[in-house]
């Protein structure tokens, strides 16, 4: 039986069903492209989780990340659930998410920002943040009643879509105007933290910053999905502004995109490894065997590999187009497939269709 996603999704065109999972039904995350929308038109949607039952396609519950809009600009807008692959906590019967910024805001919400912008102290915690407002913020749902068991908001007011990308852009919403948000579904681990062994969350967001999570405390673009091998946390950097990123722990800089390993319980930084090819390091990264499979948006679409303690370069192969999904490892084979071609959010993106596979 086949479901359309118009039945998960509300009247927008531009919604795309995102991540899933199957135990004791499939859960997904709803996305959408409304963010090349103008001022005039922007924005409505507001992303939402469900699960579904795996048998007839049937939604067994949906979960909303903001207050319903009725359609009506001018209120919240947006929060989407979208990036890599979900972790669900068979043991404390949860699925953990992490959604992305808002499009627009309500006016006095609007109002509250212009405020704090002209304070020089902002206010703690954040006034212009309610409650049911979950943009980005990691999530724990309930598998079976939907309910959200514990949120973190893990960014203040950001109010960001295309059309603001230029901060000259006449009408847009009050500053910070950044596209930073949650790219990625946060990744169970366990690791000792002063001796002690702790369940664990992590997630990258789109600045760079790393969170980790745990009960009771928490710890230029990380996109798409990191990997851990419950020691370290692996992220790529894509910088797609070429800033200067600094090489840590060494001072060496680049300003191309590169990867990152971290101590799981620490968060400190173990190496940092420059895209060979001087360019933006986009999609997700892929741990197996001691080795990080990671890739670059140069023009011969390269895809690398790395040795997960140190970083080093094992093998590199250049694959001709791009591919923003996520690289699948079984039997000493990597497995790299390519399709993606995402229009004006990367004009650069070519689209394929084949499948390598490196066999070791």
């Amino acid at each position: 039986m086949t479901m359309t996603i118009r039945e998960l999704c509300d009247s927008s065109t531009t919604e795309h069903v995102h991540q899933g999972a199957l135990v004791g039904g499939f859960y997904v995350g709803i996305s959408l492209l409304e963010e090349n929308s103008s001022i005039e038109e922007c924005c409505t949607f507001h992303g939402s989780f469900a699960k579904l039952n795996a048998r007839t396609s049937a939604i067994v519950w949906q979960t909303f990340m903001l207050l319903d809009n009725n359609d009506s600009r001018g209120e919240y807008a947006r929060a989407a659930v979208w990036g890599s692959s979900l972790s669900i906590d068979i043991n404390r019967n949860q699925v953990y998410i992490a959604t992305g910024n808002l499009f627009s805001a309500r006016e006095r919400i609007l109002q509250c920002q212009e405020e704090e912008n002209n304070q020089t102290v902002p206010t703690h915690p954040d006034q212009c943040v309610e409650p049911d407002n979950h943009s980005k913020s990691m999530l724990a749902l309930d598998l079976d009643s939907r309910e959200i068991e514990w949120y973190r908001q893990l960014g203040g007011y950001y109010v960001w879509f295309v059309a603001c990308n230029n901060l000259s852009t006449p009408d847009c919403p009050p500053r910070p105007n950044l596209d930073a948000d949650f790219g990625e579904a946060p990744m169970m681990l366990s690791s000792f933290i002063n001796r002690t062994k702790q369940d664990l969350l992590a997630t990258v967001r789109k600045s760079g910053f790393t969170w980790e999570a745990g009960p009771g405390s928490i710890g230029g673009e990380g996109i798409w999905g990191a990997a851990t091998d419950e020691m370290r946390i692996y992220t790529n950097i894509a910088n797609g502004d070429q800033k200067n990123f600094t090489l840590k722990p060494s001072d060496k800089n680049t300003t191309a995109g590169g990867w990152v390993a971290m101590d799981a319980s620490t968060g400190k930084i173990l190496w940092s490894t420059a895209n060979p090819s001087n360019a933006l390091a986009s999609g997700p990264v892929t741990m197996a065997n001691n080795v990080l499979i990671g890739r670059s948006m140069y023009k011969t679409r390269p895809v690398y590999a790395m040795h997960v303690g140190t970083g080093e370069i094992l093998w590199s192969y250049e694959t001709g187009a791009s591919f923003f999904g996520g690289v699948s490892v079984s039997d000493g084979c990597v497995y790299v497939g390519y399709t993606s071609s995402i229009g004006s959010l990367n004009p650069s993106s070519t689209g394929r269709t084949s499948l390598f596979a490196f066999c070791f």
